[in-house]
């Protein structure tokens, strides 16, 4: 299916950096379109890297759609109780040898200047690299670039990646990174 999207779509994979990483927060930007979430996947598919993403407990539960949304990797966080995402997010990596969870840390398709911090924290926390993975529209391509070590430094940290994601197109270029 991944196969058929990309071809379809005119879409070809780019660099693949650190594919030996088994454990790592990825982040998916820039995000400014719904179609993201299909194109990353199926990206993330074709590279072999299995990602998993944090939804509301809910989504899971569905009896329509729970087991679609936990086969192309939702796990389920449960937001009922006042508890930390951040340190949820390092329970997880904690309990797996290998773990990949994607992010978005814009939070949203609209241009954000500021980005949630949540990801940088539970990487730090987790002693995981942040993995760059992108969707650049205008080349069509999708790929993974330089894993960014957490310092503890988040507005030089953040900065490094964000220069990384100015230079890949969104498919509303004017809601992508500044």
């Amino acid at each position: 299916m991944a196969k058929l999207v990309f071809g379809v779509a005119g879409w070809h994979l780019g660099e693949i950096h650190n594919p030996d990483i088994k454990k790592s927060m990825m982040i998916a930007a820039p995000h400014t379109s719904n179609w993201d979430i299909i194109l990353a996947r199926a990206a993330f598919y074709l590279m072999g890297v299995p990602v998993r993403f944090t939804v509301k407990k809910e989504w899971t539960e569905n009896f329509a759609l729970g087991w679609l949304v936990k086969a192309i990797g939702g796990l389920a966080v449960d937001r009922s109780k006042n508890n930390s995402l951040v340190d949820g997010m390092v329970k997880l990596f904690d309990e797996h040898e290998e773990l990949v969870i994607l992010i978005t840390p814009e939070g949203t398709r609209a241009y954000q200047p500021r980005w949630r911090k949540g990801y940088y924290f539970a990487a730090l926390g987790a002693h995981v690299p942040i993995r760059l993975g992108y969707l650049d529209y205008a080349k069509k391509e999708a790929g993974i670039g330089e894993a960014v070590w957490p310092t503890g430094d988040y507005e030089a940290d953040e900065a490094k990646i964000k220069a990384f994601y100015r230079t890949k197109s969104g498919r509303f270029p004017e809601q992508g990174v500044r």
